[in-house]
């Protein structure tokens, strides 16, 4: 793509062009790069500031790797000017996004996009929608924090982002595009949406499952953080016909306080959907077993009756708001009811792990208060014997929720190994203490109620050694994840295999 053209689509005026008489506007770009590492020959190079590094500080690496233009916020006093070409702006996430979009021929155009935020259960939801859509023969890609999905092909989301940085996302839309897709799913974070990841996005859905307590680390109070949601329903835009046959509307939580916090933000229809109150889309008639749910769906012009192999009251929430999705594009109820049938487990959700033991093991990424109460609230009818978690909290994030989180865990479960998240370069006893801390409020007592064992294959290997006939051992906080960050460094790491490792070995 020519220099100039892809330029031109910034919506924000360059405040300054460092040698801007060495650029040819008509010089063809072969790829765009925000990590230095990826610059390829003839290439545009956006230095975006990050949590441990800033973008700014490679642009020689770049310009070795073949970048011949270089793109950021004002250069530091300490760094000297750039070796090529610099185009300084206000908003290097934004103008990343605007690049993005334009080099990879604005795909969210050619599609009816839904974005799906909220605290918990933003992936399953999202795999119910994607599930519903295929099964209407509605072809489409998805994007989440556990996996990919394109048509036939679902692969796990290996790079620890649940939303990824808006260069990734267009290239992935272009991707649904080429196949053929009509519809892109795409998990939207608070993070994403403060740091325009999901800029460009087009979306003509917003869905919402609910607002807790997440993320004050980023967010600094709950005011910020529940503003980066209504961020994902402002994008709605009543006027906007892509001429898919989209229809633009906002899928609310009747039975959540995001209903009346986004409310306000919405001007395209509101379809709200709810279990406790009365709702357009309303759960009754339910029926929960250990290994499935059924309800009746009433929906404003039709009622039908829904069985689904996930499990838990949340689960028929994050149903409901999939059914009201697929319901305002106008699929049918016979596709609604037979694809919730078919939907399978989502990978590290509710996933029990057998290796033969006598008691249950379950693998979740519950990482909230809320999750994680929800989940035990789930579990313990289910469970004869004693409830057992294991869970911790990651370095670097929320502190505030630690102690919320060991106070829950204490009240609902019947012992509790604390062990390590992601630490990453934060004191991981530290974080071990802050959690135990709202253990020890409920007067719970270390040692014969609670251990704190930071490695987390010893805290797993220790669980399993407490729990005897009809317990269940909850393994929560890391789900579908396939790697544990200790400092900066990301090591292997599976719940789910270490689980049956230490399983098969207490067998031996």
């Amino acid at each position: 793509m020519q220099i100039q053209t892809l330029l031109d689509s910034l919506e924000q005026k360059p405040l300054r062009i460092h040698q801007e008489g060495s650029i040819d506007p008509h010089s063809e770009l072969t790829g765009l790069a925000y990590d230095s590492r990826k610059v390829v020959e003839q290439s545009l190079f956006i230095a975006v500031p990050g949590t441990h590094t800033d973008g700014r500080y490679y642009l020689n690496e770049a310009v070795k790797r073949g970048a011949v233009l270089a793109l950021g916020e004002a250069l530091p006093a300490d760094l000297q000017p750039a070796p090529i070409p610099y185009i300084e702006v206000a908003d290097v996430r934004s103008a990343l996004a605007d690049l993005a979009c334009a080099y990879y021929g604005f795909p969210a155009r050619q599609l009816c996009t839904i974005g799906v935020t909220g605290t918990d259960g933003k992936t399953t939801t999202s795999n119910l929608i994607s599930m519903l859509f295929q099964t209407a023969g509605r072809a489409n890609g998805m994007m989440t924090t556990a996996n990919f999905r394109l048509a036939d092909q679902d692969w796990e989301n290996a790079t620890r982002q649940s939303t990824l940085e808006s260069l990734e996302i267009q290239e992935f839309l272009r991707r649904f595009v080429d196949a053929g897709a009509t519809h892109a799913v795409i998990e939207a974070t608070s993070h994403g949406l403060v740091l325009e990841r999901v800029r460009g996005c087009r979306f003509d859905v917003g869905v919402i499952t609910n607002i807790t307590h997440e993320h004050l680390d980023f967010h600094k109070t709950l005011d910020n953080y529940r503003r980066a949601k209504a961020r994902l329903f402002e994008m709605l835009d009543p006027q906007r016909d892509k001429g898919l046959g989209a229809r633009p509307v906002a899928i609310l939580n009747r039975d959540d306080v995001s209903y009346e916090i986004l409310k306000p933000y919405c001007q395209v229809p509101i379809l709200d959907y709810g279990i406790d109150t009365p709702a357009a889309v309303r759960a009754i008639d339910i029926e929960m077993h250990a290994h499935s749910t059924r309800f009746r769906v009433i929906l404003p012009d039709a009622e039908t009756h829904i069985e689904t192999t996930l499990v838990g009251r949340f689960n028929i929430s994050n149903s409901l708001a999939a059914i009201a999705t697929a319901y305002s594009q106008g699929i049918s109820i016979a596709d609604i009811e037979r694809g919730m049938a078919n939907m399978p487990g989502v990978a590290g959700r509710m996933e029990t792990i057998d290796e033969g033991q006598p008691y249950a093991v379950i693998v979740d990424y519950a990482h909230t208060a809320d999750s994680l109460e929800k989940v035990i609230n789930t579990l313990r009818p289910l469970t004869s014997g004693k409830m057992i978690v294991v869970f911790g909290s990651a370095g670097e994030r929320d502190t505030q929720k630690r102690p919320i989180m060991g106070q829950i865990a204490a009240q609902k479960a019947d012992f509790i190994v604390i062990t390590d998240e992601d630490p990453r370069e934060e004191d991981r006893e530290k974080i071990l203490r802050e959690i135990a801390a709202g253990v020890e409020t409920t007067g719970k007592r270390e040692g014969k109620d609670f251990l704190c064992i930071p490695d987390r294959q010893e805290a797993i290997a220790n669980a399993f050694a407490h729990a005897q006939p009809g317990d269940t051992v909850l393994l929560a906080g890391k789900g579908h994840e396939q790697s544990i960050i200790m400092g900066r460094e990301k090591l292997p790491w599976d719940d789910r295999r270490v689980a049956r490792e230490q399983l098969q070995k207490q067998r031996l």
